[in-house]
Order: C-alpha cells, then sequence, then structure tokens
C-alpha cells in the first residue's frame, strides 16, 4: 500500500522496485487537509539514502526497459490512461481533500493531466530519425533518438496530479526510468497515480517514489546516474535546481515563477473580459504560475472595467472544497494550502496598501474562517515600483495598473524579470498583433484568460520563469528526454576479380 494508516493518519510509503517501502527518515512532515486544518498525513523528509535506493533500482530497470520496442512502451501509457479514466473522480477528490480546490477545478487539472498521458501514447511517432542516401558518394547517413537513462521530477504543491503527468509519462514512453519527488504538501495524490501505472503493467523499477523537502532535492540533483532533472516551482529554487543540476552534469528543465500581464483595450468586451479576469485571477485560489494577477486597462477601459468587476468579485464565494460530494455545490474559491502561505500573501497585501494601492476588494475578512482561507482581493491604483506589481503573490490578489496606452502596458512587460504569460483584451487586430509581436512572454493569449498550452505544445516560458534550453511538453519535452546519434555508413563492393573488398574512394593519406 502506498500508505499505512495509524489513528487515522496516513503516513507515506516510497515505491521503489514496484514495492512500497517505509523510509529510512527520522523526521516527518504534516499534510493537512486546507479547508480544515487538519492533519490528514505524515510525510517522511527523506534524503541521500531513501534516493540512492531509488535510483538504483531504476538504473536496474533502464537496462531492459530501454530494449523494450516504443510501440510497447507506448501501449503501457493506453492502459494507464484506461486507469486514469475509470478513477477520474477518486483522484479529483484527492487533489481537493490534499490541496483544496474545488471539485470542477480538481477535475479539470486531472483532465489535463490525462492529455498528457494521451500525447505519450503518440510519442513512438515523434522518435523517428532522419536519414539521406549519399550524403558522400557510397555513404549514408542517419539519426536515430536514445533514452537518457535515470531521470528524476520535483514537482510542486499546485497541481497534484497534473505537473508529475507533465513529466514521467513522456520521460518512460521515451525510454527512460524514473525517480518522482511529488510535494511533500500534497504526496497522496502521486502516490494513488503512480500506483495506478504499477497495475497497468510498468515493470518493476520504471517508475519510483521518493519523498522529503531540501536534503531529499539536493540528494537528487548531485546523485550520479541521474541524467536530467524536471522541475517545476519558485524562481529562486528553480535557479538553485538548474545551477546546481548542470554543474553536476545533468540536463535541466526547470520552470519558475510569473507575473503576468493582462491588458485590457477600451475596445475590449467587457463581459467577456471581467468572467475572464475572474478566472484567471481566482481560479484554484490563485495558486498557479498562469494566473493573471496584473491587470492593465489602457485609457478610459479602467472607468468600464473596473465597477463591473469590483461587483462581480464582491459576490464570489469563499468556502470549503471538501464537503462538495458532485462538484454541484462548490464554492467559487477554495482555501491556500498552508497557514504559512497564507500569512505570506496577507504580508504582500498588507505592504501593497501600506505603498498606496487601494483594497476595493479585500479577502482578509476571509481569515477568520476555519482553513486556510484569503477571499479574492483586488488592489486599484497600484503603480509599477510596488511589491505586488513585481513579486508573484502566488494567491488570490489581482492588482490593477492603470496606463494611458498600449505602449506604456508594453513597457511594463519589458520591466517584469519573469515571463510566462501575458494576455490582451480587444477587438483590435492592430493592437493584438502588436502585443503578440513585442510583449516580453513565452505564452500570449489574444481574449484568452489562461494561456497555458495543451500537451502537444512545449510550457514556453521566458527569462526567470524558466531555466534551460528544451521546455516541458510537447516535441521539447520528448527531445528533452532523448538524445541523437548519428551513423555515417558506407558499405565496400567486391572487386571482380578477387572477390575482395575495396575502397573506391579512400586513398592513403586521407581522413
Amino acid at each position: 500500500m502506498a500508505v499505512k494508516q495509524s489513528n487515522a493518519v496516513e503516513t507515506c510509503k516510497l515505491l521503489i522496485d514496484g514495492t512500497w517501502h517505509e523510509s529510512e527518515a527520522t523526521e516527518y512532515g504534516d499534510v493537512f487537509n486546507p479547508s480544515t486544518g487538519e492533519v490528514i498525513a505524515k510525510v517522511p523528509m527523506g534524503g541521500d539514502s531513501d534516493v540512492d535506493k531509488a535510483v538504483q533500482s531504476a538504473h536496474k530497470a533502464f537496462l531492459e526497459w530501454r530494449e523494450v520496442p516504443a510501440v510497447e512502451r507506448a501501449r503501457l501509457m493506453f492502459r494507464f490512461k484506461n486507469l486514469l479514466d475509470s478513477n477520474f473522480e477518486e483522484i479529483a477528490r484527492l487533489v481537493t481533500r490534499e490541496h483544496g480546490k474545488t471539485l470542477p477545478e480538481a477535475r479539470a487539472s486531472v483532465q489535463r493531466a490525462i492529455e498528457v498521458v494521451e500525447f505519450s501514447c503518440g510519442i513512438p511517432s515523434l522518435l523517428t530519425g532522419e536519414s539521406i542516401e549519399n550524403i558522400a558518394r557510397n555513404v549514408d547517413c542517419e539519426t536515430v533518438r536514445h533514452p537518457l537513462g535515470v531521470c528524476a521530477g520535483i514537482a510542486p504543491f499546485n497541481f497534484p496530479a497534473m505537473v508529475p503527468l507533465w513529466m514521467y509519462p513522456v520521460a518512460i514512453t521515451c525510454g527512460n526510468t524514473f525517480v518522482l519527488k511529488p510535494s511533500e504538501k500534497v504526496p497522496l495524490t502521486s502516490l494513488f497515480i503512480a500506483e495506478l501505472l504499477v497495475q497497468a503493467g510498468a515493470p518493476k523499477g520504471v517508475l519510483n517514489v521518493v519523498h522529503g523537502g531540501k536534503d531529499c532535492v539536493n540528494a537528487l540533483l548531485n546523485h550520479p546516474q541521474i541524467k536530467a532533472i524536471s522541475f517545476v516551482g519558485s524562481t529562486n529554487i528553480a535557479k538553485y535546481v538548474y545551477e546546481t543540476g548542470t554543474r553536476n552534469g545533468k540536463r535541466v528543465q526547470a520552470a519558475g515563477g510569473a507575473k503576468n500581464h493582462i491588458i485590457i483595450m477600451p475596445d475590449a468586451d467587457m463581459d467577456s473580459t471581467v468572467q475572464a479576469l475572474q478566472a484567471s485571477a481566482f481560479g484554484c485560489a490563485g495558486e498557479r504560475c498562469m494566473a493573471g494577477s496584473l491587470a492593465i486597462p489602457v485609457g478610459d477601459a479602467a472607468e468600464r472595467l473596473m465597477p463591473q468587476l469590483i461587483e462581480a468579485t464582491a459576490k464570489m464565494s469563499v468556502g470549503r472544497t471538501d464537503l462538495d460530494a458532485d462538484g454541484k455545490n462548490a464554492p467559487d474559491m477554495g482555501p491556500l494550502i498552508t497557514k504559512e502561505h497564507l500569512d505570506r500573501v496577507k504580508g504582500l497585501v498588507d505592504k501593497g496598501v501600506k505603498e498606496g494601492a487601494e483594497a476595493v476588494v479585500d479577502g482578509r475578512a476571509a481569515m477568520e474562517k476555519d482553513g486556510f482561507f484569503f477571499g479574492p482581493t483586488i488592489l486599484d491604483k497600484a503603480s509599477p515600483s510596488m511589491t505586488v506589481v513585481r513579486e508573484e503573490i502566488f494567491g488570490p490578489v489581482l492588482s490593477v495598473v492603470r496606463t494611458a496606452s498600449i505602449e506604456e502596458a508594453i513597457k511594463i512587460g519589458e520591466d517584469c524579470p519573469y515571463g510566462n504569460g501575458a494576455v490582451i483584451y480587444t477587438n483590435s487586430g492592430a493592437a493584438a498583433r502588436e502585443f503578440k509581436h513585442r510583449f516580453n512572454a513565452g505564452m500570449i493569449g489574444i481574449n484568452v484568460g489562461v494561456p497555458a498550452p495543451m500537451a502537444w505544445f512545449p510550457f514556453t516560458g521566458w527569462n526567470n520563469s524558466f531555466f534551460g534550453d528544451l521546455h516541458i511538453q510537447g516535441k521539447e519535452g520528448v527531445q528533452f528526454y532523448t538524445q541523437q546519434k548519428m551513423t555515417m555508413t558506407r558499405w565496400f563492393k567486391p572487386t571482380s576479380d578477387s572477390g575482395k573488398f575495396h575502397d573506391p574512394i579512400w586513398k592513403p593519406g586521407s581522413n
């Protein structure tokens, strides 16, 4: 079993070599139900010993797994996908229980996770190489993609199902084996899903799961047999993972934080814009790297936008998400992940108000509830120099910076150190084209609130939102988890008189 239950509190186990093991850790962290603040599980804070056992299992499995035909590896993903579909509701409820998403939000995230597995089912077609005959006289050339070996993934807390499945289905289908470290805040969903992959027929050691915090991360970054690391989390940690991993000779893709801009032009459809702003800024309680946390109305757009946005946001309901049995009675927004994170978000809002922003919708009152609640918050008339405009809040806080022109709005983006996503709401093709061409971000939306790509496109953050060369998801994900081998071939023809082979091109002294 993935968890051991004692006095109704689960203790998470490790998946190593296809079976569940107790950790050698001596310290444990708490996993909470954010809707109540109740501890629902204990997670071991493992380190070198746990990681080494998992890596040795993965390395042993790799020697056989790399020889399995790509179509057979894809068939494992087909079986895995069927099990994810049949357990869809249980996975979504696990996400809600340990993270606090509303059930509709949890379902949507699980669906996006399954789409990556669907993409992985088609990876054999992306493993095809290139070839050309007679690149020189009687010389042919071809490329073939090979797996790397043991790969590792370090996942964040905000999407317990989706982000881990961004990683290991692609890596495994490419012929690698994998060691996953889910967030110590939300390990239960990852453990349940890993068990499904075992049930689907994954050979022992193809997927391994370890737990822990910084010590566990460092053990993965420093282990000599790990060839590649995938990471999603805050920018500071992403940079650390990238620098440490690459210094140790590993491939690294490290997705960091964001400050996503939403520009609203005067000609925008305000009804759809308000709806999109609410979903983008306050969906998943703002705990996502694609949250639209900075609204930039241009010209008189603010006069049309703000009254409607304030009215709609003030009506949003905030409450427990663990009592909604079927998703039909879900609140508009659930809790934040921990008390520590709640206090951080409050501190940033306090600072924004102190620096001069107006809290036209103030979510701090929701903190009076049990659990880790913070209501949707709008800080109007913010300025580009304010902390709430410059830093990622990772909570349900929308800062509003009013500008006179699209040039001024784009300039705010140019000065931003991040570069995940940006959106414009407009009916002007010229404004949209200018924005798309010039804005300093890797994922652009035009009248689309959250421009997060589907599974077959890469998640293309820029600047301090991403460290590495090949992004997560899509063809770039396949390239990240494989390396190319080039082979040049020349066959010699026998001579007509002796039957011996000779080289019609080579001459003494030639290379």
